[in-house]
């Protein structure tokens, strides 16, 4: 088991790593902490020495282009109809949707979240109070691989902390628990103080799985420390390494934009033979009475300064539209010519669906380790034996469409649905009824075995052609008909 003293080094050397700075950034971003958060204006004095401006206008503004980027895609990917797991038994998708609800999609969405964010995030395993295993997200930025050796792929330990509380605004409680392949350790660590047990833990250290028969506690283990990673790509790199550059040069460009609006905004007044002697007095005048007066020599001129804005503008849009690009996101501010078909609307989310299609495959090999011990959950308490073959997914993401398109669209499969209908009905004296109601089934997406077990059988047609056959011999002489005839 790990010492104190080597849980707060691994901790310390985590949090030092560069994999965690560059996770740190990521998130720092998606929180709107941009790098023009930190700008500074500099000048240069007559001794030739730098001092920072703190006269001038210096406006900072974020603008989280990665927020809408990252919650797009996790968005994207988990619209639907929320039934992503399946299976094709009926009593194996009803157990399924147990482990599978809502909750758990919850932590799988702030899972997803922080893989596109940080380049990787997740989820660990444990007993629930209903005695099964559930599944909740884990923050990256407090999570650290323990290895036998720098170069070993095998994980030892599993360190997990993060901060339970803040008391009176000073006091940090920060929570820490070690896993290993049997059990689970808790800590607690004040501030920066030392690393203790946690008195509050009723089990220290305490089994994975915690049984109880008969009043007697039963302890068991997983057989394996249960943490499960979802890497953003092979290098666990953020989803902002690819735009950073373009969206601090956005921030750049507009928040410079906003600054030479703000110190520009007010006319500059030169003003020749001035007949009185104090200069406060003459702004003064300005301000209030708006006339000064001068000499017969003197007069007021009006000098404006117009700001070119027209650059920044044009480097602004193409910031913008090179950060939705190569961040592989859908521009809702795209405006096109304003022919917006279906096909348009597809063809714009492209680059999403091909950024969402790399991310499901990792998605799905994530969501095979949790399976398949559920399966082994459910086939160890029920005596089943279901397989990962039993099960699939089924990730069905939602597109906008036109309305007008769809209902275009409907109104034509209608029209191609009646004329087939009238051509099959034009050749039905010449084919077998079986044929023409198996292809008019067809047609109109019906069931042909429900359709056919309502029909009546062959006896029960002679019959009935029989009965009216027999009544259209008897002749009707709106009376009582044929009892009457045969009783008179």
């Amino acid at each position: 088991m790990l010492t104190v003293a080597e849980i707060k080094h691994f901790i310390d050397e985590d949090a030092s790593s560069e994999k965690k700075k560059m996770a740190k950034l990521g998130m720092k971003y998606y929180e709107g902490e941009h790098k023009i958060m930190g700008s500074r204006l500099f000048y240069v004095d007559a001794d030739g020495k730098v001092q920072e401006d703190l006269l001038r206008s210096n406006i900072k503004i974020s603008h989280p282009f990665f927020t809408e980027l990252v919650d797009q895609q996790v968005q994207y990917m988990l619209s639907g109809d929320g039934d992503f797991i399946k299976s094709d038994m009926p009593e194996l998708q009803e157990k399924l949707n147990v482990y599978f609800d809502d909750s758990f999609w919850a932590e799988v969405y702030e899972m997803l979240t922080g893989c596109i964010a940080k380049g990787f995030d997740y989820m660990y395993a444990y007993q629930t109070a209903d005695d099964r295993i559930g599944f909740q997200w884990a923050d990256s930025m407090g999570v650290v691989e323990v290895r036998a050796k720098d170069t070993d792929d095998k994980t030892e330990y599993m360190i997990f902390w993060y901060i339970d509380r803040v008391e009176k605004g000073k006091k940090t409680i920060k929570r820490i628990r070690v896993w290993d392949k049997k059990q689970v350790y808790y800590y607690v660590q004040v501030n920066d103080g030392a690393i203790v047990e946690d008195a509050d833990a009723e089990l220290n250290p305490k089994p994975h799985i915690v049984s109880i028969e008969s009043g007697e506690r039963y302890g068991s283990s997983f057989g394996f420390i249960p943490f499960f990673r979802l890497d953003n790509g092979s290098k666990q790199f953020s989803g902002l390494k690819p735009i950073k550059s373009l969206i601090d040069d956005y921030d750049l460009m507009a928040c410079s934009l906003s600054n030479n609006l703000q110190d520009f905004t007010d006319a500059i007044y030169v003003v020749s033979g001035y007949q009185g002697a104090d200069l406060d007095e003459m702004i003064q005048n300005m301000r209030t009475k708006k006339h000064i007066g001068v000499n017969k020599d003197g007069g007021v001129e009006i000098k404006t300064i117009d700001i070119p804005y027209q650059a920044r503008q044009a480097k602004l849009e193409l910031d913008e539209k090179n950060i939705y690009r190569f961040g592989m996101g859908f521009n809702s501010a795209q405006l096109g010519d304003g022919n917006i078909t279906n096909i348009v609307i597809k063809s714009r989310y492209a680059l999403l669906d091909l950024k969402c299609n790399k991310l499901e495959i990792r998605l799905k090999e994530f969501l095979r380790k949790i399976i398949k011990i559920v399966l082994d959950e459910i086939n160890r308490k029920e005596g089943t034996d279901y397989r990962m073959k039993d099960v699939y997914f089924s990730f069905q993401r939602e597109v906008m469409t036109n309305a007008q398109d769809n209902a275009q669209i409907e109104l034509l499969d209608a029209q191609k649905q009646g004329q087939l209908l009238d051509n099959l009905l034009k050749v039905s004296n010449i084919v077998d009824e079986e044929t023409v109601i198996r292809e008019i089934c067809a047609i109109l997406d019906i069931d042909y075995d429900e359709v056919t077990s309502r029909l009546p059988a062959d006896e029960e047609k002679e019959a009935i052609k029989t009965g009216q056959d027999l009544k259209n011999l008897v002749p009707d002489d709106g009376g009582g008909g044929a009892d009457e005839q045969t009783a008179a």
